[in-house]
């Protein structure tokens, strides 16, 4: 079985003392490092180069969101899942514009925290239901506001739309595969020209772009 490498960052030790025992429950999972902030993180990274980062935002010295862009600049294939307490527009959007690839809060439950980590690891997007229903709504308000829509974007084929749905209700690759009856190798190609279409870097923007389009509904 493939272990995926985690390194958790966090200040508070015994956060980080929980989130290595939920993730010792996934025989898949596997922890090679913890740090107490966001300078002890790029440094773990650099040492241990992980799969993924489990990453708290506001930590002492350099916090979650700088951390966040550096290590998505210096190891674009390590994926960083932010597990926060907090949850709203002001920690959320500033870390997935730096690059986490999912946002989950510290109060899920264990079986929502592993599955974050599978699936960012997957190159899946990770957002808890409340994380994501918040984003929306901030996203509608901002839309509200806005003095002129956002420009089109350009049409995806039957295929591209069926999974884009999937997507929308958190299925993994794996899970998106099975539904469509396609391998793997595919969907993440649809999810390439889709990407290419709307000129996004990942999935986590593709769920943005649609939400803001009317094209998904993450409720």
């Amino acid at each position: 079985m493939t272990q995926i490498r985690v390194v958790i960052a966090d200040d508070d030790p015994l956060v980080r003392t929980a989130l290595a025992q939920f993730l010792s429950r996934g025989p898949d999972l596997s922890v090679v490092a913890q740090a107490e902030d966001g300078a002890s993180a790029v440094a773990a990274v650099a040492e241990h180069r992980p799969d993924v980062v489990m990453m708290d935002v506001q930590m002492p010295g350099m916090n979650g969101i700088d951390a966040t862009a550096e290590i998505g600049a210096r190891w674009p294939s390590v994926r960083v899942l932010a597990v926060t307490t907090f949850e709203t527009p002001e920690t959320i959007l500033p870390m997935l514009r730096a690059g986490a690839a999912g946002y989950v809060l510290k109060d899920s439950s264990v079986n929502e925290i592993l599955d974050g980590v599978r699936h960012v690891h997957e190159g899946a997007s990770s957002l808890s239901p409340r994380v994501a229903a918040m984003l929306i709504d901030h996203m509608k308000k901002d839309s509200s506001a806005a003095t002129s829509p956002p420009p089109p974007l350009e049409k995806l084929t039957d295929r591209e739309a069926d999974v884009l749905q999937k997507l929308a209700r958190g299925m993994s690759n794996a899970e998106i595969a099975d539904a469509l009856i396609v391998s793997e190798g595919t969907v993440k190609a649809h999810l390439g020209r889709i990407m290419a279409k709307w000129h996004v870097r990942d999935r986590v923007q593709i769920l943005i772009a649609a939400s803001k389009a009317g094209l998904v509904d993450l409720r």
